[in-house]
């Protein structure tokens, strides 16, 4: 059975294996980096298509050691990848290097592309070209200590990548890391969900898609295996029309997203929109310090600013001071996750969190951490 991996940000390793076991899915072994499993190619299309929290979905091809070009380039031409796509199509490779002999990772990326291409040109007489937007087989190369990994990548653009978003406010929260932390926040799925500073809409969109039973990939138009020649149509087309069937309609309860800029609200409505949620989440401009329940019980869920600027964080401590004492004096019942880049602004809020995650968004280490109102 053919072993595929799943990359995931940084402390969602857990949630994305629970993710992939609940599709079907047999897990085998996990890094830090990500989650291994086996399946036929319907169970890699699947984890593409449903897939809220991975990044890309890796096929692990090759495993060597090497030290020097020579070796490189005799190892890479052990595996045929004239068997993926024609000669006319397009490669890249990603290569990443760390602690080995060919420390220079545009060389080592050079010295696998000259291996694969001279194996079409022996074989067709005709090379594919490189070309890094949009390439027809992306191959990603890791090397440690002179162990070389080659993976193809079954995805092409990074699956954060849903489709729905056309704008964004600065510094926006991937997709897939907002819908790891709704995971890891145990939201039902079947209680209000706020978000007092919602920017474009990312925590509420893929809240109401998971409500609404929306597969994640369903507004991708590419992936990266519709390009290979073993890409079986028909086995795709049978897990979109499933995954569509699926879907709900309505909901019985709202999401509601709030926030003081006009521009970030207008943006939401269209991804929201884009993603075909509008008609279960309501927005409105509205300061953090104004906002009321839309309920009695519900969850909050939180990306205040971090301050990241010098100057930044004295702008920012009434911010947070608004929101501990909204959440404090108007949303008594309401459980509340915030995920915080900034320990000293959170301080400002005055309450004590019951649980806390370790994440990073983007490469910033931060703490994601739940407040209950009682």
């Amino acid at each position: 059975m053919p072993q595929f991996y799943a990359s995931c940000p940084k402390g969602m390793l857990e949630a994305l294996e629970k993710e992939l076991q609940e599709l079907g899915l047999q897990t085998v072994d996990r890094n830090p980096g990500g989650v291994v499993f086996e399946s036929n190619w319907e169970g890699c299309y699947k984890a593409n298509l449903h897939s809220r929290l991975a990044s890309r979905i890796l096929k692990p091809i090759l495993d060597f050691t090497a030290y020097q070009p020579e070796e490189l380039y005799n190892q890479v031409l052990r595996h045929d990848f004239t068997k993926y796509i024609k000669p006319n199509q397009s490669i890249s490779i990603d290569a990443s290097v760390k602690d080995c002999m060919m420390n220079d990772q545009r060389y080592v990326a050079m010295k696998i592309k000259d291996a694969i291409v001279d194996q079409f040109r022996d074989k067709f007489g005709v090379r594919p070209d490189v070309e890094n937007n949009r390439p027809a087989l992306r191959i990603h190369v890791k090397a440690y200590k002179n162990m070389f990994s080659l993976a193809l990548d079954t995805s092409g653009e990074s699956l954060f990548q849903r489709g729905y978003r056309t704008e964004a406010v600065e510094a926006p929260l991937k997709e897939n890391l907002a819908a790891g932390l709704l995971k890891l926040s145990e939201w039902d799925q079947k209680t209000p969900l706020v978000d007092f500073m919602c920017g474009s809409g990312t925590f509420l969109i893929e809240g109401a898609m998971m409500a609404l039973n929306i597969a994640p990939g369903i507004h991708r138009k590419r992936f990266g295996f519709m390009n290979w020649l073993n890409f079986e149509k028909e086995v795709w087309e049978k897990l979109v029309t499933e995954a569509m069937d699926q879907e709900k309609q309505e909901l019985d309860f709202k999401l509601y997203g709030f926030d003081i800029d006009r521009r970030a609200i207008n943006m939401a409505k269209e991804n929201a929109s884009n993603a075909g949620v509008d008609h279960v989440i309501e927005f409105k401009r509205e300061p953090v310090a104004t906002v009321a329940p839309p309920a009695e019980k519900g969850l909050a869920i939180v990306n205040p600013p971090y301050g990241a600027r010098i100057g930044d964080e004295d702008n920012l401590r009434d911010v947070y001071r608004d929101l501990g004492y909204t959440l404090k004096h108007r949303f008594k019942g309401w459980d509340c996750w915030i995920l915080s880049g900034n320990r000293d602004l959170i301080g400002d809020m005055k309450l004590k969190s019951t649980r806390k995650h370790f994440v990073f968004n983007g490469n910033i280490e931060c703490r994601f951490l739940k407040y209950s109102m009682f």
